[in-house]
């Protein structure tokens, strides 16, 4: 074979090459082990807290529609097992919808495992609540709301009013569409942690030096609930009801 042939059939080699790389590079084509991961299969905490809470409880779990998730004393009031019924389950008569497939949502019992896992690996800080004993998540006994108005009469009037349709600093508690987005253990758990991202403080700080007592927490919360007025469209549900603590 001449030289100029020899050259020829190298040239040839090199730009088939050439364009068989090229078109391993298109735009658009998967590169090697590159697969479209399915919904069911991210279990990421971030992805998943993005895609289906962020939407209400803010995206870096604040400043939502809905309570605060960066809360640590929220995580270290509320049980897990309890967190991961909300996901699971939702809270029937509230805002709050069921994630769990087996409630009609999308997510699967990893996915709802990791999202519990990480609210608590993300934002929740068991020590924060050592300088005050926790009250109990669910009530231990029902409260009085006559004894509930002269709580609220000194720890919260000064904020939210002395009839609670709202103050110098804090709206309206007793308004009828409000009290019928929450359920009572809603209301008892915001009566404990607070709602830090509007400068609500938690039971340590209603009255300085004077943590409300569980009693306390429980008889302000009979007298919120007992506010509560029938609103259209809404149904008592079991949600209503405080749990007893366990």
């Amino acid at each position: 074979m001449s030289a100029s042939r020899s050259a020829l059939a190298a040239g040839l080699a090199l730009g088939a090459a050439v364009v068989f790389a090229a078109c391993d590079a298109l735009p658009g084509k998967p590169k090697p082990g590159a697969h479209d991961v399915l919904p069911s299969q991210v279990v990421a905490f971030d992805g998943l807290y993005a895609r289906h809470c962020a939407g209400c409880h803010g995206v870096d779990g604040k400043l939502g529609a809905a309570r605060p998730l960066n809360d640590p004393v929220y995580l270290a009031l509320v049980p897990h097992e309890r967190l991961r019924q909300v996901i699971a389950r939702g809270v029937p008569g509230t805002s709050q919808p069921a994630f769990a497939r087996t409630a009609g949502g999308d997510l699967t019992d990893a996915q709802i495992d990791a999202l519990v896992q990480g609210l608590i690996n993300t934002w929740g800080r068991p020590e924060v609540a050592r300088d005050g004993e926790l009250p109990p998540y669910g009530a231990p006994a029902p409260g009085d709301a006559e004894r509930g108005k002269a709580v609220f009469v000194v720890a919260c009037a000064a904020c939210h009013g002395l009839d609670g349709r709202g103050g110098p600093k804090g709206g309206s508690v007793v308004d009828p569409s409000y009290l019928a987005l929450v359920s009572d253990q809603g209301l008892r758990t915001t009566v404990i942690v607070g709602r830090p991202d509007l400068g609500m403080p938690d039971w340590r700080g209603y009255v300085r030096g004077q943590p409300l007592s569980p009693e306390h927490v429980a008889d302000v919360t009979a007298w919120l609930v007992a506010q509560r007025r029938p609103v259209p469209g809404r149904l008592p549900t079991i949600a209503d009801t405080p749990r007893p603590a366990r």
